[in-house]
């Protein structure tokens, strides 16, 4: 049960980092639906990008979270299982 809910979570958090991803360079940063996103993620991506600056105008920072999310996922995982 607690492994599912896990697994749920962070695929839940992947889906939401991939979106604002993708969205980010569709829609404008005034839509409401793009302003959600980024409240969302950009919490989590803060802590990233003072750390490793976007290189040549492209932002790593969702992928790094995207490999940090998942070491956690297989770290909880580990300890529950």
């Amino acid at each position: 049960m607690a492994v599912t809910l896990i697994q749920a979570l962070f695929q839940l958090l992947t889906i939401i980092i991939i979106v604002d991803a993708v969205v980010s360079f569709v829609l404008s940063p005034y839509q409401p639906f793009r302003q959600f996103l980024d409240k969302l993620v950009n919490p989590m991506l803060e802590p990233i990008r003072r750390i490793v600056p976007p290189i040549m105008n492209m932002d790593f920072s969702p992928i790094i979270l995207l490999l940090v999310l998942q070491g956690i996922e297989y770290l909880l995982l580990k300890i529950i299982a």
